[in-house]
């Protein structure tokens, strides 16, 4: 669906019940009011992957290290071989 003010796109689902599109507001659907079940794809898409980030070496931060410096506290990384 496209927003009508701005054009651009609008997350939308079809309820299981009654079968209408609808645009994504919250939990339940503004057509019947049935609770909107996300699809097991769609959580398994949103799922991050903890295992290949890498943490800030300061042991008090709890950073995550992007591009070779932490994205909290700004300290570079280095590898502690």
């Amino acid at each position: 669906m496209l927003c009508e003010k701005c054009g651009s796109a609008i997350e939308s689902i079809t309820c299981d019940q009654c079968g209408n599109v609808i645009v994504k507001l919250g939990p339940f659907c503004y057509s019947c009011g049935r609770e909107i079940v996300p699809s097991a794809d769609k959580q398994e898409a949103d799922t991050v992957d903890f295992t290949e980030r890498l943490l800030c070496v300061d042991g008090a931060c709890i950073g995550v290290v992007e591009k070779g410096v932490c994205k909290i506290c700004g300290k570079p990384y280095t590898s502690e071989s």
